[in-house]
């Protein structure tokens, strides 16, 4: 009992120090010097990937709640702590100029800046990592929550604590604070994300008539490929009209969802599919941050070798999280019945 309460604080513990060090640090944005000021941002998104995952398992919810709740987080994360949705000139970059197309009336802000903050924050902040960590769990603990209440109090706190600190620098570096109105558009949105996530149904059993998913691998390499073709944006040329990216965004996004939700459904699914899905988006974000060098306020020798770093441990634990759900998985064995002679179907643990 010792050794399994053990297990999950290590699980939460692994959760909250790996959302910043994917959300940041591999993606680029904060360069191998910065490496001290995980610990500041941690609460944040690490409270913020850990508070997603355990509402939903105390919930007896799974992946849909828990990708409406990242959805939620993401909305908190970039609305009322850091208001990137808002700021025009956020971090010293001309977003207004980046960000000119079509806005959303209700947040007053770019439609194509909100689907990059869900994108972002909802992937690869909260869902990835919460799928690489899961795969490590035991098979009783990858749908069970992690934390007591006292855990789940003391990650609340901290959250709250972490984003009210980040919230007020903020405020007082960028010189810039939303309008009342944009912050309860915000409020609202958040709300009606979090009461959606859980109206999702829980859990149930699989269909054998679903769609059987193709092999964990390939999935990841779909996983790759589409969220590698999301970042190609960057690479549009000048004069592409505005509504091309927010369209192509919507397009990516069925894509991606419309066969998943499908293969989710069917029997073959499995947690290593889920860790395809995880590990390919993982290794995008291995890429994007070399190209995230210029942006940083280090020598550029500097910055490469913290990116070959980053993503030299998002291989290495990519590598461990497979293993360690291979060795997780119970090898199916016919059961013999003494009694009888006769041989019964093993049963699967999902």
């Amino acid at each position: 009992m010792a050794s399994a309460r053990a297990h999950r604080l290590r699980s939460a513990l692994g959760l909250f120090l790996l959302a910043p060090l994917i959300g940041e640090f591999l993606l680029g944005n904060q360069p191998i010097t910065a490496l001290p000021s995980v610990f500041l941002l941690a609460p944040l998104y690490g409270g913020g990937a850990l508070l997603v995952r355990e509402t939903a398992r105390r919930a007896g919810r799974g992946w849909p709640t828990m990708i409406l709740l990242g959805a939620a987080y993401a909305l908190v994360e970039e609305g009322p702590v850091d208001q990137m949705l808002w700021n025009p000139h956020y971090g010293g970059f001309d977003l207004g100029a980046a960000y000119a197309g079509a806005r959303v009336p209700l947040l007053d802000t770019s439609v194509q800046l909100l689907q990059d903050v869900l994108t972002l924050h909802t992937v690869w902040s909260v869902c990835v990592p919460i799928a690489l960590v899961e795969a490590f769990a035991r098979d009783g603990d990858r749908s069970r929550p992690w934390l007591g209440l006292p855990g789940l109090s003391a990650a609340v706190l901290v959250f709250t604590a972490g984003s009210g600190f980040l919230a007020l620098a903020q405020v007082e570096s960028e010189d810039f604070v939303a309008t009342p109105a944009q912050f309860a558009a915000a409020g609202v949105l958040i709300a009606a994300l979090i009461t959606a996530a859980f109206l999702c149904r829980r859990p149930g059993a699989r269909h054998p008539a679903g769609r059987t998913p193709p092999a964990p691998w390939v999935v990841g390499v779909l996983s790759f490929a589409a969220t590698s073709a999301y970042w190609g944006r960057e690479y549009l040329p000048d004069g592409v009209p505005a509504a091309v990216p927010v369209l192509g965004w919507a397009l990516l996004v069925a894509v991606v969802l419309v066969p998943c939700v499908r293969w989710a459904r069917g029997e073959g699914w499995t947690g290593a599919h889920r860790l395809g899905l995880a590990g390919g988006a993982l290794l995008t974000y291995a890429w994007v941050g070399f190209e995230q060098v210029r942006y940083l306020d280090v020598s550029r020798a500097t910055g490469l070798l913290g990116n070959a770093v980053f993503a030299t441990g998002a291989l290495v634990l990519l590598a461990a999280a497979a293993r360690a759900g291979a060795c997780g998985r119970v090898r199916p064995r016919p059961l013999s019945d003494a009694a009888s002679g006769t041989t019964m179907a093993p049963r699967v643990v999902k």
